[in-house]
C-alpha cells in the first residue's frame, strides 16, 4: 500500500466504506433497486392487466369492503327527485286488485312528467263490503264521489284490473256493475301490467341498469328494458300459501325468473307491492318518497303473507346479486296506464 499519512488512511477506508455500502443497497437481499423494480410492476400499462403488490391488494381489499358496505341494501340513502308537471291536468285511476282497491289522483303534464296529488292504498273495505248488485254500486258511487270532490273531471276517471285480480269472483261483480254505470272498465296482461310498472316506476336515468319488480298478491312481475323494449316475466304472489306451493318451490321458480335480467342491469331495482310497502314502512325517513329496503334476511317476518313475500324478495336478491332495492310510495302500474293515455 502507498505510503500515506494518518488523515490519507482514514480518507481512503471511508472511501471503501461507501463503496461497500453501496453495494449491499444496489444488490442485497432487501435493496431498493428491487423495490423500485416492484414498484413499476404494479402499474397498469394502458388497456393491460394490472399486477398488484402485496400492500396496494390490501389496500384494494379495504377500499372493496368500503364500497359494498356504501352500496349495500341495508342504510342506504336513495337522491333522485323526480321532476315536477307544468300546465298538468288532473286523472284518477282505480286499481282493482286482489287485495282491494289502491286509487290515485295525479297530476300529468304534456311530458308525461306527473305528481300524485292523493293517494289511498290498499282499501279492502270496498270490496269486502260488495256483496250485491247494489252494494257495490252505492261503494262505487262514494269511491268516485270522492275522487270529483278532489278535482278530477268524471270523463278522467278510469279503473284498471290487475292482472292478479281477474281470477277473483267479485272482480267479475264489480266489472259489471262499472259498466252498468257507463264507465269503461281495463283489463290488463301480467305483461302489460309489468311493462307500465316499470314505465311509471323506473326513472329515466336508471333504465339501462336497473330492473323492475311488483311482488303482488296474485302475481309477481319482473321487468327490464332490453333493446328499446320492456320485457316482463310473471311468477308466483305473496298469497301463494294459499294453495298450498311450498316456499321452496316458489324460491327457485321466482329465482330462475329473476336470473334473466341481464347481468348489466342488476345494480339496482326498483320495487313496488303489498309486502314491499309493509317492508319500507320498518326505514322509511319521514315522507321520503324513495325508501331503500333491508336485506332480505334483516326482516323478522311472522304473518304468512308478509313471510311469503319476503320469501319472494329473497329470491329476487339471492339470484340477481343485487344490493339496492328501492321502494317507490307514489308508483303504481296503473299510474303507468294513465301515462299511455293521449
Amino acid at each position: 500500500m502507498m505510503n500515506l499519512t494518518g488523515a490519507g488512511k482514514i480518507g481512503l477506508i471511508l472511501v471503501i466504506a461507501a463503496i461497500l455500502g453501496a453495494g449491499y443497497y444496489y444488490f442485497g437481499p432487501d435493496s431498493t433497486k428491487d423495490k423500485v423494480t416492484s414498484i413499476i410492476s404494479t402499474k397498469t400499462p394502458e388497456g393491460g392487466p394490472s399486477s398488484t403488490s402485496t400492500e396496494s391488494a390490501a389496500t384494494d381489499d379495504n377500499t372493496a369492503s368500503s364500497e359494498s358496505s356504501a352500496t349495500g341494501t341495508e342504510g342506504t340513502a336513495f337522491s333522485y327527485t323526480a321532476p315536477e308537471p307544468v300546465d298538468g291536468t288532473l286523472k284518477g285511476v282505480v286499481e282493482l286488485g286482489a287485495s282491494g282497491f289502491n286509487s290515485f289522483v295525479v297530476t300529468i303534464d304534456k311530458g308525461k312528467n306527473w305528481k300524485v296529488e292523493k293517494k289511498e292504498f290498499g282499501n279492502s273495505m270496498v270490496m269486502e263490503n260488495m256483496a250485491t248488485d247494489y252494494d257495490i254500486r252505492i261503494g262505487l258511487k262514494k269511491y268516485i264521489s270522492s275522487m270529483i270532490d278532489n278535482g278530477v273531471s268524471g270523463k278522467n276517471i278510469h279503473f284498471v284490473v290487475s292482472s292478479g285480480a281477474q281470477k277473483a269472483e267479485v272482480t267479475q261483480k264489480i266489472i259489471k256493475v262499472l259498466k252498468d254505470m257507463g264507465y269503461l272498465v281495463n283489463t290488463v296482461t301480467p305483461e302489460l301490467e309489468g311493462t307500465l310498472g316499470l314505465k311509471c316506476t323506473m326513472p329515466e336515468p336508471y333504465i339501462n341498469k336497473g330492473f323492475f319488480a311488483d311482488i303482488g298478491s296474485g302475481n309477481t312481475k319482473i321487468a327490464w328494458s332490453e333493446g328499446g323494449y320492456i320485457k316482463t316475466l310473471e311468477t308466483y304472489g305473496a298469497k301463494y300459501y294459499e294453495n298450498g306451493t311450498t316456499a321452496d318451490g316458489v324460491y327457485e321458480e321466482v329465482g330462475a325468473k329473476a336470473k334473466q335480467v341481464p347481468t348489466s342491469q342488476r345494480e339496482i331495482c326498483f320495487i313496488i307491492g303489498g309486502v314491499p310497502s309493509d317492508l319500507a314502512k320498518e326505514v322509511r325517513k319521514g315522507d321520503e318518497r324513495y325508501t331503500v329496503l333491508k336485506a332480505a334476511e334483516a326482516y323478522k317476518l311472522d304473518k304468512a303473507k308478509s313471510k311469503a313475500g319476503g320469501n319472494i324478495y329473497k329470491a329476487i336478491a339471492d339470484a340477481t346479486g343485487c344490493k339496492q332495492f328501492v321502494f317507490d310510495w307514489d308508483a303504481n302500474f296503473t299510474i303507468g296506464f294513465l301515462l299511455g293515455l293521449k
